[in-house]
Parts: structure tokens; C-alpha cells; sequence
């Protein structure tokens, strides 16, 4: 069985520009680039200091105050890298030169409506855009899409998320807070990759709770996406699970007529250090139908996936690629089924007293 799962990298050095310097700069942009040999040639922050000190740490050569200064002084060739909160993207797609390449972070936009007004920026300005959701290039992923696409599992007809543990939510002070934290922030991953695999549903129903003694807006959802009467599809998440890591899950689990794969998310096991990713398959063709064996797997979600979908652009940018599989347009189809699991949640189902 012939696997392929590692990102192709362009052929040509496009210099990256990020704008932003949180977190998920220090933990995942950076170290992808690096082990990736992509050049950083400069970043911004509104607060300047933090980019100065990622800028230390990191050995990037140039700071700069503003977007704009980072626009004077970019390369032609630049690749721009949005890292900030959605309100600001519109005001920074605006600075950035016509036709140039750019990531933009997960999600794309607060609502759907902000996510249309996203595209329509970089459509207008002919921008290469992508958003970064690279959890598609994961490297159990991109072998559970090669196993397949050579279609050794048969025809799918179940696809599960399952997440049952417990999320630090304290990392990630600035979207704590948001009206709409776990399907906009967390659970978009999981609807964007199913779509990579299946494409539109038909229709959303969804819940989404809080917890009782924590201040978040939602922390556990449960998601079906309707693909028909033969293909089941659901999203799971529990992120209270604070009891251990014993009975936590992280997987994703892929059903086919002919076998199965299940692929182990270590990283949101004790996050953010994580636990060893697995990847197990089954096919029953190959002999015994009851026996699972298992893929040894180079790379991860954090950082080896951020490698996937800057490369992709990067890539496509220069031609040697031919699909932007997280483009703004079709990344717009991911944020409208966010909010139509926004709208089932808060339209409900049907009251018991309606029955008669």
C-alpha cells in the first residue's frame, strides 16, 4: 500500500510578511516555516513590542510599526500572513497590494455575513487567498485521503469527530469570551475537513451548550451534517472532560464498505503538550477482516500542518499547483454551515407538546 501524505513545497522563495505575532505565531507558524526552509522576512503587531520580541526570538530580520510600512518594504514576491482576530482582516486585506498571495487565520470571520465581505475584498483586489485551515494537511489527514482516494476502504458512508477533553481555555484569552466559542473557533475545524472529503451537505442540525461553573458562551457541541440516508456524519465535543487523560478521546474515524481508518489526535490531550498521535486502518480485502494495523506517521496538527496550507498557497501562487484547496471561495461554504449550526442551535427542535 502506497501512502502520500507530506506536503509538496513550492519551487520558488516567496518571502513571508506575518501580521500578528499571538501564540499560534510562536507555537506553530514559525516552527513549520522554519523546518519548511521558508523565509520570514519581516512582522507587525499593534503592539509593537510583542512583534519585536517574537522578531528576537525567532531571528526575523525586519519590524515593522504598521501594515503599511510592512507593504513599503516587502519584497514583490511577499506572501502576507494574517494572524489577528477576524474584525481586523477587512481593515488589513484593504492596506495589502492588488494581486499579492495571503493566509488568512481561522475562521473567516466572526459570522457568515463578515465572511462574504471577506471574499469580496480579496476578489476586488484579485488577492491569492487562503484561510488557514490546515488541519486538512495534518499528516492523518492526508493519509486517510490517500487510503481513499485509491479507494481501499470502499465507498465511505460513516465520517465521526469524536474530542472528550479537557481544553485550556485560559490559552487563548482573547476568544474566551466570544459569543460564539466553540463551533466558530474549535468545531470549524472538523466541519472544513469534513467538507474536504465530502463536500456541501444537504442540511445542518446542531447544539451547542455551556458549562455551568465556567464563563464561556459554549464548550460541548454535537453536530450532524445530512450528506443523505446512507452516509452518517457527526461532530462530538466535549472539552470539560477534566478527569484525566484514561478515558479522553481525539479521533476521527472514517467508515468504508471495504474497512475503516481511525486516526488519534494526541495534541488536544493534554494540550498544549499532547500525547503521541496514532493511525490505525482496516482493510478488509486484505485477509483477515477483524485485523487493524497501524501507520507510523512523520509530523502532526501543531506544527507540520501549518507547513500544508502556506506551501499550497506559496504554490499555487507561483503555478506548480493547481487547486487553493482552502481559498477564501471555498472556505465560505465551511462558514456557511458554521452558521447554520448557529441557526439550528438556536432554533431548536421540535417541543414534545406539538405532538399529538
Amino acid at each position: 500500500m502506497n501512502v502520500t501524505y507530506k506536503p509538496l513545497l513550492p519551487e520558488t522563495e516567496q518571502p513571508i510578511v506575518i501580521i500578528g505575532a499571538s501564540g499560534i505565531v510562536k507555537d506553530a507558524h514559525l516552527p513549520a516555516y522554519k523546518m519548511a526552509g521558508f523565509k520570514v522576512f519581516g512582522i507587525t503587531n499593534r503592539t509593537i513590542s510583542k512583534a519585536h520580541k517574537m522578531a528576537e526570538d525567532h531571528g526575523i530580520e525586519h519590524v515593522f510599526d504598521t501594515v503599511a510600512d510592512c507593504v513599503k518594504h516587502a519584497p514583490k514576491n511577499a506572501v502576507y500572513d494574517i494572524t489577528v482576530l477576524p474584525d481586523q482582516y477587512v481593515e488589513i486585506l484593504e492596506q495589502l497590494p492588488d494581486g499579492v498571495a495571503v493566509l488568512i487565520q481561522k475562521p473567516m470571520g466572526n459570522d457568515y455575513k463578515q465572511a462574504k465581505e471577506i471574499v469580496e475584498v480579496c476578489e476586488r483586489k484579485n488577492l491569492v487567498a487562503a484561510i488557514n485551515f490546515q488541519l486538512r494537511f495534518a499528516s492523518f489527514v492526508s493519509a486517510a485521503r490517500s487510503i481513499i482516494d485509491q479507494g481501499l476502504i470502499g465507498d465511505l458512508y460513516d465520517l465521526e469527530f469524536k474530542i472528550t477533553v479537557q481544553t485550556p481555555w485560559e490559552l487563548f484569552p482573547v476568544i474566551k469570551q466570544h459569543p460564539r466559542l466553540e463551533i466558530l473557533f474549535h468545531s470549524v475545524h472538523y466541519i472544513d475537513c469534513i467538507r474536504s472529503f465530502l463536500g456541501e451537505p444537504k442540511r445542518v442540525m446542531a447544539r451547542t451548550w455551556k458549562h455551568p461553573l465556567k464563563d464561556l458562551s459554549s464548550c460541548r457541541s454535537t453536530i450532524i451534517l445530512d450528506y443523505g440516508d446512507t452516509m452518517s456524519v457527526k461532530i462530538n465535543t466535549d472539552h470539560d472532560h477534566d478527569f484525566g487523560t484514561d478515558h479522553q478521546e481525539s479521533y476521527i474515524k472514517w467508515e468504508g464498505t471495504k474497512g475503516a481508518i481511525k486516526a488519534k489526535m494526541g495534541l488536544l490531550k493534554n494540550y498544549p503538550d499532547g500525547l503521541p498521535d496514532e493511525f490505525h486502518y482496516i482493510i478488509t480485502e486484505e485477509g483477515n477482516p477483524n485485523e487493524w494495523k497501524t501507520l507510523h506517521l512523520e509530523g502532526s496538527w501543531f506544527p507540520e500542518a501549518f507547513v500544508g496550507t502556506m506551501s499550497n498557497l506559496m504554490r499555487f501562487k507561483e503555478g506548480s499547483a493547481d487547486v487553493l484547496h482552502t481559498s477564501v471561495q471555498d472556505v465560505l461554504g465551511t462558514m456557511k454551515v458554521v452558521e447554520a449550526c448557529y441557526q439550528s442551535n438556536n432554533e431548536g427542535g421540535v417541543p414534545l407538546d406539538q405532538i399529538d
